[in-house]
């Protein structure tokens, strides 16, 4: 349901010039599948989510979800996914229950089956003691439930979470896991970025890790690990890391001299 076929996207610096946010990048994800994109601060996560959900356009290459085409058909690939991210905005003078509401209207849920999924949502994620609470009182992880309940309340068969628990309480992140993890269940194309290795470890069908750009490595933990002879993720994450500093490091001293 997500294919992406030889994506780049670059930006023009002052001081560095051309950057190459993405450089390249392949991958598939298909139904009842969570597909991790591992990687640091700055890897070009956040880049290929954006231009996944139609809010940056590619420099080359193609990407498609559910079929439509990312670039062209941008409408009917915002019907076809749900976007949630560790810094989604909350209208501050919206309670919880408004906000949803106002989603699932803009998203054409006809009235009844919205307040039935509205209740289901309040009911799964424990909402419904701040249901009433405006977006200026919540906490950081009322708002992060009420962005899930954003994100899912039209049910669409594609779900992209950017480092959704950034920022929260183990409780909390504890609940957004459970969550992701049991939409895969109910066949949703699911992928997931993160920085954490025990998400990772957790979640993940398979995983890309994503380095400066470029996807250094792909594949399922059990997979990546004997590839690279490694005891868990986290090594075969940093000394990937170190190969391709290195690699890089002894490029560029050739290229000068």
């Amino acid at each position: 349901m997500i294919q992406v076929e030889n994506l780049s996207k670059e930006f023009f610096d002052l001081v560095r010039g051309s950057v190459h946010a993405l450089d390249d990048v392949t991958f598939k994800v298909g139904p009842k599948e969570i597909f991790g994109l591992l990687g640091p601060n700055g890897a070009g996560k956040t880049t290929c989510l954006r231009v996944l959900s139609t809010v940056l356009l590619p420099t080359s290459g193609r990407a498609t979800i559910a079929g439509y085409d990312v670039a062209t058909q941008p409408e009917l690939v915002r019907a076809n996914i749900g976007f949630m991210s560790g810094n989604t905005g909350i209208y501050d003078r919206m309670t919880a229950y408004e906000f949803v509401k106002y989603y699932g209207e803009l998203c054409g849920v006809p009235d009844e089956l919205l307040r039935s999924r509205m209740e289901d949502l309040f009911s799964t994620l424990r909402m419904n003691d701040f249901r009433d609470v405006l977006g200026s009182k919540m906490s950081t992880g009322m708002k992060q439930k009420v962005s899930i309940a954003r994100t899912l309340i039209h049910d669409p068969p594609v779900l992209i979470f950017d480092e959704p628990t950034s920022g929260l309480d183990v409780l909390v992140a504890r609940t957004v896991l459970d969550t992701v993890d049991s939409l895969r269940e109910k066949g949703k194309c699911i992928i997931f970025s993160t920085h954490i290795m025990r998400e990772v470890e957790k979640l993940c069908d398979r995983v890309a890790i994503i380095y400066k750009g470029r996807i250094l490595a792909m594949g399922t933990l059990p997979e990546l690990m004997e590839r690279y002879g490694r005891r868990d993720i986290e090594e075969v994450f940093f000394g990937l890391i170190d190969e391709y500093d290195k690699a890089l490091a002894e490029q560029a001293a050739a290229h000068a001299s």
